[in-house]
């Protein structure tokens, strides 16, 4: 059975109460594209007014703690998130693993927190521009995902996300050829980790300067099941084209 697109927005640390309204226009546009499967992570601060703005609609977090409680200053559990209507939401983004210095390890320790209570989850990998550069791109994020991949998940509840690092808000995206080889791999790497069911139930999404321009071609390659799109997502009449594109493939 084909797998369902899959398109979500990561509105990163973008949006106060005033862009509700954004929120709103994009489910309401979703509607029309039942095919494809929407969600949005908003800021921690908007997760709870935009369910509320939006009832039903899939809202997730950006990030969560491995601990379920604790003495974590500043950090959100993941029950914390499902006790406030999310849904799903994100970990290893290269923007945590760079900035803030975590490992395959801690990902995969707050990909099993989360899948604990009760949130799907989308996992990101993705390589620097210099392992680009070396030909090493497959294997580093091949690499990532034997060691970020819960040791035991089920598989319509994790997608994992690969956002070339050097792609992401920079205008620059790999050839189609390129994300299809790297899909490919990655589907290969989850049959061998965790089953040929497995593999074909997950989905990979792309990430990394999606717009309404390319979003179509992007979609379109082998093993694209979706995008995890970062700026054009703050906005309904860049991130609707994306879903479009999506619901028409």
């Amino acid at each position: 059975m084909a797998r369902r697109k899959y398109i979500v927005g990561n509105w990163k640390m973008n949006g106060l109460l005033a862009a509700l309204g954004e929120a709103a226009a994009i489910f309401a546009a979703a509607k029309d594209h039942a095919g494809v499967d929407v969600a949005l992570c908003p800021p921690f601060t908007l997760i709870r007014p935009m369910i509320a703005a939006v009832p039903g609609a899939a809202v997730g977090g950006q990030d969560c703690h491995a601990a379920a409680s604790g003495a974590f200053t500043g950090s959100v559990a993941a029950p914390m998130l499902a006790d406030i209507g999310a849904t799903l939401t994100i970990v290893g983004h290269s923007e945590r693993r760079e900035g803030f210095g975590e490992s395959d390890a801690d990902v995969q320790a707050k990909a099993e927190a989360a899948l604990g209570a009760g949130l799907d989850v989308i996992l990101c990998v993705g390589e620097p521009r210099e392992v680009r550069e070396s030909g090493e791109a497959v294997d580093y994020v091949l690499a990532q995902i034997a060691g970020s991949l819960p040791a035991d998940f089920d598989a319509a509840r994790l997608a994992i996300a690969y956002e070339p690092i050097w792609a992401i808000g920079t205008g620059l995206v790999p050839t189609v050829g390129d994300v299809a080889a790297m899909h490919g791999a990655i589907r290969a790497k989850l049959a061998e980790q965790a089953g040929e069911g497995a593999a074909r139930t997950m989905r990979i999404l792309y990430g990394g300067s999606v717009n309404g321009d390319n979003a179509a071609e992007l979609l379109g390659a082998g093993d694209v099941d979706g995008a995890l799109v970062g700026g054009a997502s703050l906005t309904a009449v860049k991130f609707v084209p994306i879903i479009a594109a999506g619901a028409a493939l």
